[in-house]
């Protein structure tokens, strides 16, 4: 089975870190190399353009990928269906014009030129609200387009606005909200090393923010424990040899540790260890 990866880019160091800490070490990833083996000999790393990772799924070269939503509605296959949002590479696809233009909304944008890198997520944007425009496809600089009448507002991605404001333009609507997703084609999901491969994934996503803390504790202080325990559901409880005290352990959110700790200390816990997770399976 092969997965495909960004090659380069701020994708790229991500993903492999992901694929590292659920346990798909990869065993041979030479610089510049198109393929890596990993330490499982039914798996192999294809290294891709973010932008061609949906069609070299679609197509068959690889079976499931890693890469920006904004690249698989881009590109538009049918048969690709989404496993998992991987919580990384979040950014927004907005519609923009010059500040001093004096367009308030996207009906604004009736008959007029929009430029973008993304003519399909566009054109489908404006179909979708009912407004009639001509898209201009650009590569690059797109921010400058409606400086040099090219265009009159542009659809391009943006993370923190700034690009944006140094531009001279201001956000009109949102397009697109976009992060890294792992996703399959449909003829694969039910295969037994993608679902290995989407669980492995998964559970490095769900213990992100999560600690496991273990305590001892009175047993007759167990329901005031179990109160202040903000965990997954229930904690587990063991007896533990020798003592009235049982084991108490249970995964909380890494913002509730604090707080946590000092309400357990006050109704009777003793000895709380808090630790990291690396990996959750729900």
């Amino acid at each position: 089975m092969r997965i495909a990866v960004p090659n380069k880019g701020r994708l790229h160091d991500p993903s492999v870190d992901l694929l590292e800490r659920a346990g798909l070490h990869v065993v041979d990833g030479a610089d510049r190399q198109l393929y890596a083996e990993t330490v499982d000999p039914d798996v192999t790393i294809l290294y891709a353009r973010a932008a061609d990772i949906p069609e070299y799924v679609s197509d068959g070269a690889a079976d499931i990928g890693i890469t920006g939503l904004d690249q698989v509605r881009e590109a538009g296959p049918d048969n690709l269906t989404e496993l998992l949002d991987l919580g990384y590479g979040s950014c927004r696809l907005v519609l923009a014009a010059p500040e001093d233009d004096p367009v308030e909304t996207v009906y604004d944008f009736e008959d007029g030129r929009v430029a973008t890198e993304f003519p399909n997520i566009t054109r489908q944007y404006f179909e979708n609200v009912g407004v009639d425009i001509d898209i201009t496809e650009v590569s690059g600089a797109t921010e400058l387009t409606p400086h040099v009448d090219i265009a009159d507002g542009i659809v391009d991605i943006t993370s923190t606005g700034t690009t944006l404001r140094m531009n001279r333009l201001e956000i009109v609507d949102e397009v697109l909200a976009s992060s890294v997703r792992l996703f399959a084609r449909e003829d694969v999901t039910d295969d037994e090393k993608v679902t290995q491969v989407e669980t492995a994934l998964g559970s490095v996503i769900s213990a992100e923010g999560k600690r496991y803390l273990m305590m001892n504790a009175p047993e007759d202080a167990l329901d005031d424990v179990e109160a202040v325990l903000p965990g997954m559901g229930g904690p587990t409880v063991m007896d533990i040899a020798g003592s009235d005290d049982v084991a108490v352990h249970a995964v909380v959110d890494d913002d509730d540790v604090f707080e946590t700790i000092n309400a357990l200390k006050s109704v009777g816990a003793s000895d709380v260890l808090v630790t990291e997770i690396e990996r959750l399976v729900e």
